[in-house]
């Protein structure tokens, strides 16, 4: 009897992952054809499982989301990380603005999924969203004192770029030649030795101020002086 209930709870543990991966697979199939605002409903029927399984596993949106795309949050961590520690400036930052850029491609749904991380004003979100700024602006100072990094780029011109760079892959989801020449075109735009005439002023604009629309697309909500 003993035997009879370990191997039912086992059965049931494979079936539960193998929902979980189901689903996680179907959320980032329906958020890059429909956008992450998508109908639960839609992940549930892509997934073959009930409405009911869909919330027992993930209670909210921001967990699906969270959960589907955890890989890719992970990898622009670990990045994030890496660009701080590389010796070379310049080079950690452009592997970054890469590394988030081929992600971008790569994956449809994520870049709406990387924004909506940051307006979250819970606790935990925003420490990890004002620690993510601070790295970021570490980042940039350094390439700029190692003189590689034009002197009048702002951390915000980061965030611009990167949503420039979504616009195209949202755009134009198959097109990778003309993602990397934009990355390229960007990455080159930065360097101190472009700097032959100066800037207008910086936008305000912080991870905070980046809400993301119905469909999936990123629309600044204001742009602070």
């Amino acid at each position: 009897m003993e035997d009879s209930s370990r191997i039912a709870g086992q059965r049931m543990r494979a079936d539960a992952r193998r929902n979980r991966g189901r689903i996680l697979v179907a959320a980032r199939e329906v958020f890059a054809e429909h956008g992450i605002d998508a109908p639960m409903a839609a992940v549930a029927r892509r997934a073959g499982v009930g409405v009911a399984t869909l919330y027992r596993r993930f209670p909210t949106r921001d967990a699906l989301v969270r959960a589907a795309f955890a890989h890719q949050m992970q990898t622009c961590a670990r990045a994030l990380t890496e660009a701080l520690a590389d010796p070379d400036p310049w080079r950690g930052f452009q592997r970054l603005f890469e590394t988030v850029c081929e992600l971008q491609r790569e994956e449809r749904g994520f870049p709406a999924a990387f924004v909506a991380a940051f307006p979250d004003s819970t606790a935990g979100h925003a420490q990890a969203r004002e620690r993510t700024e601070r790295d970021l602006t570490t980042l940039v100072r350094r390439a700029q004192a190692a003189g590689a990094l034009r002197a009048d780029f702002h951390p915000s011109d980061l965030i611009v770029a990167l949503l420039s760079h979504c616009g195209l892959v949202t755009a134009l989801p198959h097109d990778t030649a003309a993602s990397r020449r934009l990355v390229a075109y960007l990455l080159q735009s930065f360097r101190a030795e472009a700097a032959h005439r100066p800037l207008p002023p910086p936008s305000a604009l912080s991870l905070r101020d980046v809400p993301v629309a119905a469909d999936g697309s990123q629309r600044p909500r204001s742009f602070r002086a």
